[in-house]
């Protein structure tokens, strides 16, 4: 669309800057040095509209470029913010003087749950295929064990896997059912 109106601009401005040059040709000739200094003149208007056009393009470039550095610096920064609560409460378990063992169970069960709400909200969540077939781009096999599933199947997790965006972060180490 916008090369269309550059178009139209353009054929505007050879259409104007003929203009006067067909009136001047119609009222009187021009001589041969009016006729260059008109074309300089000409040249020098295309010359600066270029190197407008071109500071323009660089000036673009460059501050899209520093958008992009800005992004890679500071793309973690949502995610280490849900990560501070979970931070907190180690720090405030690790202060605990206590020694209810039940206490600590449960303060280490609620700061696992902050961990893992924290890492959904960071688009990374957990493989646990028990039961699906193996998928080697998502799981990793340790093992062949005999079992009563259909060949291939994942029939234990020994180490969860996890996916960030649908992009494998670490698969899961699995054992997968033998063949009969």
């Amino acid at each position: 669309m916008s090369e269309e109106n550059n178009l139209e601009k353009s054929k505007e401005n050879n259409e104007l800057d003929s203009a006067p040059a067909a009136e001047a040709a119609s009222a009187a000739p021009l001589t041969p040095e009016e006729t260059i200094a008109a074309l300089e003149a000409q040249i020098q208007e295309h010359q600066d509209q270029f190197l407008r056009a071109k500071a323009e393009v660089e000036n673009a470039r460059r501050r899209s470029m520093e958008e992009v550095a800005k992004a890679h610096k500071f793309a973690i920064e949502g995610f280490a913010e849900n990560l501070l609560p979970v931070m907190d409460s180690l720090n405030a378990a690790l202060l605990d003087g206590g020694e209810d063992l039940a206490k600590m169970k449960e303060g280490i069960e609620l700061t696992l749950k902050q961990l893992i709400g924290a890492l959904e909200k960071g688009r990374v969540l957990e493989i646990n295929p028990v039961g699906e077939k193996f998928d080697p781009h998502r799981h990793q096999a340790i093992a062949m064990v005999p079992a009563e599933q259909e060949a291939n199947t994942v029939v234990t997790v020994l180490q969860k896997g996890y996916l960030i965006a649908d992009r494998v972060l670490r698969p899961a180490l699995v054992t997968v059912s033998q063949p009969k």
